[in-house]
């Protein structure tokens, strides 16, 4: 039988695992993902101002909750709270820049603001950008590895902030100003994928991640790239009308993009090769992200409508 159009690839076949097992696996992942989402609805309910725009609604929880679950299948809930915080936290960044800021000015306040606070000054009074960084970097800091990579937590922090407020200029200025393809790739730290893994390392960092931080970072950042790109195949038709910049509307065909992906991917994995033996989880989970991220964007995309 012709599986339809879309559907995921059959598990039958003779070299299928034990459906059984495979499926109690699934469903304990899972598990762990209903478990995550509640807490980031919990954390929505928190920072209403952050969150009550009408595209960041409930099944946004479940897929971030679900993305970061099955990248890290083998941790629970708590253990990739920081991940999934982290995520839905850039959700509420990218909406107050890309669709409520209306000029560069605000954009370099909340740039601002959010960087004090990362450094450690209190929140602003009813800034709930602000006040739930300021609760992340609390968790973050109570974590043994916060003192060792703080400084490159700061600095992810900064380039997220600081390509969000480049892609806003960018929109601004006639179509024969925007950038090139590779200086459109070369800025998708504000994709903040990157800032979302050393956060995630910094509760979990071993000997192994401490030792390779910044080769897990130059990885980290690659796949950062492959997300940006993936995103942008799979949203391009809302990236349109919601007046957002995509690789597509720089001139570049779809095979391009697909082309420049494997070749990242295979950068990628060169990289991590040599650090398997040392931080095979750490090397695992960027593996996994590019993964899920090919399967979930092949078919769908976390934002909700307008």
């Amino acid at each position: 039988m012709t599986a339809p159009e879309g559907a995921p690839p059959h598990p039958g076949g003779p070299a299928a695992p034990d459906a059984l097992l495979a499926a109690r696996h699934d469903g304990a992942v899972m598990a762990q993902a209903v478990k995550c989402a509640r807490d980031l609805a919990r954390c929505a309910e928190t920072y209403p101002d952050l969150f009550d725009a009408k595209p960041i609604d409930e099944t946004l929880f479940t897929a971030v909750a679900c993305a970061n679950a099955f990248g890290s299948p083998w941790l629970t809930a708590s253990g990739i709270r920081m991940a999934a915080r982290t995520s839905l936290w850039i959700f509420g960044l990218d909406w107050l820049v890309d669709h409520v800021a209306t000029t560069r000015d605000e954009v370099d306040d909340i740039n601002r603001r959010c960087l004090a606070v990362a450094e450690g000054a209190p929140p602003e009074p009813g800034d709930g950008l602000t006040r739930f960084l300021a609760d992340i970097r609390d968790e973050a800091a109570g974590s043994p590895a916060f003192a060792a990579l703080r400084d490159d937590w700061l600095e992810q922090l900064a380039r997220l902030l600081h390509a969000g407020a480049r892609e806003l200029t960018w929109k601004f200025v006639d179509e024969a100003s925007w950038p090139t393809f590779d200086e459109y790739l070369d800025n998708a730290d504000n994709y903040g994928s990157a800032w979302v893994n050393i956060s995630h390392w910094i509760v979990h960092a071993d000997q192994g991640v401490l030792d390779h931080i910044g080769e897990l970072q130059a990885a980290s950042r690659d796949v950062q790239q492959v997300l940006r790109l993936l995103n942008d195949l799979a949203t391009y038709e809302r990236d349109v009308t919601w007046g957002d910049l995509n690789a597509q509307m720089l001139g570049v065909e779809r095979a391009q993009i697909t082309a420049r992906i494997d070749a990242i991917v295979a950068r990628c994995r060169d990289r991590v090769r040599p650090l398997r033996g040392d931080c095979p989880e750490a090397v695992a989970y960027l593996e996994r992200q590019i993964g899920f991220s090919t399967g979930f964007y092949g078919l769908s995309d976390y934002w909700g409508s307008l």
